[in-house]
């Protein structure tokens, strides 16, 4: 079952090209977890995590600055580069200035037949700012009306609604399963089951999901717990430097990133106007480094994922060039040490060797060992 998650994962451009052949449905690409896939969903539209390759790449150059995060070039390429040309939407909230160009170039020169960019509030803590959202997918929702021919209605929403919720609460399950002194699933592959549920039609991936929370007490164990490691930052995909990490006799059992328990970790409520439910979810979800000020109020959550999972050290992953997580990463060491919980700072490059930084994870993984 795990196979198959990572299966998907790595043929995600097969995964949505044959969805669209066997439902005659649309597929929109998103460039920000911040985008309410839920509108997409109750158009019938498959919403889909644009994401990059983590190979060298050499043709942003003319369109983005080289300064710009290797996420955002890397994401880029992959659409300068033709994978991504069964899109039929594309679709980007706003995050940081970053990831609004690369959504920019992609839709001057990468057309596609719909594109949106969608006024995620640049503040969340301000009171206004639920209102201000509510406004926001009010318009989303027209304008996907319009696209599709399709009424997005209370019912359909309702029904993405729950589809979503089902699909959270089974994947906070899977986390839970981390917590244990000895998971029974490692940071590897919870991680690509986490990415799947982003490229993949939510009731699918919750089937998927449901057999393998099913069978999971069959699955064997890691022949030793290893040193528990958590994984901070803002976004990361790539499996194997988390495979890295765990060769080295770690044991990553959680994270707090755009591509982990970020993406799923509460709910919209139910007993509420649909709109007004999933403005307050996007407003009240962990947020990231960019959405966090004037207070920090990440830091309280971060330490609090830390001591439920047990964590012994935090591995901080500073994109290169991410100056939202920059800003933030002292108060984070500071309070990290505070908490008495030692942390690696590893600035990183998508399309570097993970093998790279190996000797300062060994080195990081043995100075815990020598504190225990």
């Amino acid at each position: 079952m795990i196979e198959r998650f990572a299966q998907i994962v790595q043929e995600r451009h097969d995964y949505a090209r044959q969805w669209k052949a066997r439902t005659g449905g649309r597929v929109a690409g998103y460039l920000c977890t911040y985008v309410p896939e839920e509108l997409l969903f109750a158009a019938g539209v498959l919403p889909l995590r644009v994401m990059g390759s983590h190979e060298p790449q050499d043709v942003t150059e003319p369109h983005i600055f080289s300064i710009f995060c290797p996420f955002c070039r890397d994401t880029l390429a992959q659409g300068l580069k033709g994978r991504y040309n069964y899109l039929d939407g594309l679709v980007k909230a706003r995050s940081c200035m970053h990831m609004r160009n690369t959504f920019t170039s992609w839709r001057r020169h990468v057309p596609v037949p719909f594109s949106y960019y969608f006024g995620m509030p640049s503040v969340p803590q301000l009171e206004s700012s639920r209102d201000f959202l509510v406004g926001e997918l009010q318009a989303f929702k027209e304008a996907l009306e319009e696209w599709t021919g399709q009424a997005i209605t209370s019912a359909t929403l309702s029904e993405a609604i729950e589809a979503y919720n089902t699909n959270r609460r089974l994947m906070r399950q899977l986390y839970q399963t981390r917590k244990k002194e000895r998971p029974l699933l490692s940071g590897t592959e919870a991680m690509q089951v986490a990415v799947a549920s982003q490229v993949m039609d939510k009731r699918e991936h919750s089937t998927l999901l449901s057999a393998l929370l099913s069978g999971l007490d069959a699955h064997p164990s890691p022949p030793s717990p290893g040193t528990r490691l958590m994984l901070v930052g803002t976004e990361n995909d790539d499996a194997d430097l988390v495979a890295m990490m765990e060769s080295k006799g770690a044991l990553v059992v959680a994270d707090d990133h755009c591509s982990g328990s970020r993406y799923f970790w509460n709910d919209v409520e139910t007993d509420a106007d649909p709109l007004e439910a999933i403005a307050t979810r996007y407003i009240e979800r962990p947020r990231c480094p960019a959405k966090d000020f004037p207070k920090m109020e990440r830091l309280d959550h971060v330490v609090g994922i830390a001591r439920d999972y047990s964590v012994q050290g935090v591995i901080m992953l500073q994109q290169k060039f991410c100056e939202p997580f920059e800003y933030e990463i002292p108060p984070l060491q500071a309070r990290l040490k505070e908490e008495g919980i030692p942390s690696l700072l590893l600035e990183y490059d998508l399309a570097m060797n993970a093998g790279t930084m190996g000797s300062r994870i060994e080195a990081f993984l043995e100075m815990i060992e020598l504190e225990i």
